[in-house]
């Protein structure tokens, strides 16, 4: 799925659905940057995915917020 499908899906949710998928994403990326630390996973660009989907999730609410929604 490319980014802009990503932003439009979540652009497209409402704020309690954004809040839940935030918590799931905060969630998987905690563990998988927890894994790549210890060792049990080599592959790093998972963390670095969901770390990036963090951002967009939170940056989204926060236009929401300010009412600043541009679609």
């Amino acid at each position: 799925m490319k980014i802009t499908e990503i932003v439009k899906k979540y652009r497209g949710m409402k704020n309690e659905e954004l809040a839940k998928e935030l918590a799931t994403r905060t969630d998987e990326f905690t563990l998988a940057s927890l894994k790549v630390k210890v060792g049990k996973e080599s592959n790093i660009s998972l963390a670095n995915k969901l770390k990036k989907d963090v951002a967009r999730i939170k940056t989204i609410i926060k236009e929401k917020e300010l009412g600043e929604t541009n679609e």
